[in-house]
């Protein structure tokens, strides 16, 4: 997983509640077996008209937005189904922090899983970094997950983060990594294991 330490990027405001995932990424696109290529999906069905044309009223179709690193969302961001596919789509746009009043609790625990900061910040701040946004196209915040602060201009807002989660994030650890850190204990155990039961590292050979 890539750490998420400090980023700083343009800003981009989406200001809708209850954003769901099935918005964030459609359900025709779940048929595909990749990981990747998922970013020109995003929003999907708010970015492209029915013939696949961009629609231009669309934020992240508008320059400076195509480039924004955070995006700042309304209330019960990511809920419906539990796609990791929005996370994906999400960080393979380029966006590496949401930053909104509340989050759906499946979609949290996802994006924490494959790097993605959510920020959870009083409405009223939510509401401020959004108009900055809109205001001043282009404007940039800087996110530092070690600080536990977002910083726009002369606004800083400090939030919350579970400690266990903010460690994977800052050392880039998902669950692999997690049990990787482990794996002398688990040589151990494995070293120590009668010879009757299954070892895949004992598979009988095969006829010659």
């Amino acid at each position: 997983m890539r750490p998420f330490r400090r980023e700083a990027g343009v800003v981009a405001p989406l200001l809708k509640h209850n954003i769901d995932t099935d918005q964030v990424i459609p359900k025709q696109f779940l048929k595909r077996i990749e990981r990747t290529g998922y970013g020109p999906f995003l929003f999907n069905d708010w970015r492209y008209d029915a013939s696949g044309a961009e629609r231009p009223d669309f934020v992240l179709n508008q320059q400076p937005y195509r480039q924004a690193r955070v995006l700042v969302a309304g209330r019960n961001f990511g809920s419906g189904s539990s796609r990791e596919h929005a996370v994906w789509a999400l960080d393979q746009f380029g966006i590496r922090a949401v930053i909104a009043p509340s989050f759906a609790d499946i979609f949290r625990g996802n994006a924490g899983k494959e790097g993605l900061l959510t920020v959870q910040l009083a409405e009223e701040a939510v509401n401020l970094l959004a108009s900055r946004a809109e205001e001043e196209p282009g404007v940039e915040a800087t996110v530092d997950l070690e600080a536990q602060t977002v910083t726009l201009g002369e606004l800083t807002y400090g939030f919350e983060v579970d400690p266990f989660l903010k460690r994977c994030l800052l050392e880039g650890l998902d669950d692999i990594g997690l049990t990787l850190e482990r794996v002398a204990d688990i040589d151990t155990f494995e070293a120590g294991r009668p010879a009757w039961m299954p070892d895949l590292g004992r598979v009988p050979a095969g006829p010659a």
